[in-house]
């Protein structure tokens, strides 16, 4: 028979590891999952919300409608097409013609993105990497 003592800090060593791993499959699956949710959040909301203005007659040919533009970004990111993901939502950071509420969803939808992308590039992906240096580039870049 084991000594109390040693039952205990084996009880606790296996407790311990538990939950670490827990802890880390959880951090891995809400990393991709929180940036799906908050992406799908934002092109509910602005598609729901109309924002476009009416194009003026004989003015230049407007812009796709900010739902058109998050849809196409959501297909980028989830396709794996980081770096295009990436210049589609700032493109659309860009758009004078979205509610705040669209704003917010947006703005949380990048974060999110971001996020899950800086998490991947800190682990090697070349992907994602390529997709940092795009973002910081159009964060630079002269409006």
């Amino acid at each position: 028979m084991k000594h109390p003592k040693q039952l205990g800090f084996a009880m606790v060593l296996t407790l311990s590891l538990g939950l670490a791993t827990t802890a880390v499959g959880c951090r891995q699956k809400a990393s991709g999952g929180a940036a799906s949710t908050e992406l799908d959040k934002a092109e509910r909301v602005l598609a729901t919300a109309p924002a476009t203005p009416a194009p003026s007659p004989g003015g230049p040919p407007t812009e796709p409608a900010p739902a058109q533009q998050m849809k196409q970004a959501v297909e980028a990111y989830k396709g794996g097409k980081l770096e295009d993901a990436v210049t589609r939502l700032q493109a659309l950071r860009a758009t004078t013609s979205m509610t705040p509420q669209q704003r917010m969803a947006l703005n949380d939808a990048m974060a999110a993105v971001m996020a899950d992308i800086y998490a991947l590039a800190a682990k090697g992906d070349a992907r994602a990497i390529q997709a940092v240096k795009q973002y910081e580039k159009l964060q630079t870049q002269k409006r």
